[in-house]
């Protein structure tokens, strides 16, 4: 099975540790958070990982080039970022085989078990199956309301005024139908320009697993204490 990591961001908010490494190096006790991710994706049967890269790319070549990976990694840099959806449209040849496909937000620190989120998807078959988190502040996230049954019926980016504490947590199951439902225009987001589109025909997974997304410092310097590891 395959996974896109999506790491090409530029960390402003984790400036300064971003000023020097990208946010997919940045460590959590010592462990970096794409050795995290790799050792996340051994554990759920993932075989190749996809990470897009932008800022300090080489220190990541360099990085990965001394490990002896638990999978296959393939790396590609983006001279003009594309966005979340733009880098999947980009690649989707790469998925062009696969019935659904993992993608995962770099900043995002967690152990959860990923075996019981795809079991679901594969018994429904959505458009797309998105891990759900609660948070406190639900007008910085993309926010889901869903059914009794787990459909979910609401997703908007950032909303003035949320309806839901419910978030979106940067791990998905996407298929096929998601790819088609991104336009062409780059850059192109998937909480923007995609996942609204995709409403009733997406499941909601709520994750009970540890789960924080490390995008400021104060988040950061908080998952230090708070990061129970493997």
């Amino acid at each position: 099975m395959k996974a896109f990591l999506l790491a090409a961001g530029h960390g402003t908010r984790l400036r300064p540790l971003t000023d020097r490494i990208p946010k997919c190096l940045v460590p959590i006790r010592g462990v970096s958070m794409l050795d995290i991710w790799l050792e996340v994706c051994r554990r759920a049967g993932i075989s190749e990982l996809f990470v897009n890269l932008h800022a300090h790319a080489g220190t990541v070549r360099t990085a990965l080039a001394s490990r002896d990976l638990p999978l296959k990694v393939h790396l590609s840099e983006e001279q003009v970022l594309l966005g979340s959806a733009g880098t999947l449209l980009a690649n989707r040849d790469w998925v062009a085989s696969e019935g659904e496909f993992w993608v995962f937000y770099a900043d995002v620190l967690t152990n959860v078990d990923l075996l019981p989120m795809l079991a679901l998807h594969r018994k429904l078959r959505p458009a797309a199956t998105l891990g759900l988190y609660q948070v406190s502040e639900p007008g910085r996230c993309g926010i889901v309301r869903f059914d009794e049954n787990n459909v979910v019926t609401e997703f908007v980016e950032k909303p003035p005024q949320p309806k839901s504490n419910w978030a979106f947590s940067g791990i998905m199951l996407a298929t096929p139908d998601l790819i088609d439902a991104i336009p062409q225009e780059s850059p192109a987001d998937l909480g923007f320009h995609v996942l609204p589109k995709l409403v009733n025909r997406m499941l909601a997974y709520p994750i009970s697993d540890y789960l924080v997304d490390i995008g400021t410092m104060e988040r950061y310097e908080s998952a230090q204490i708070s990061w129970p590891g493997l």
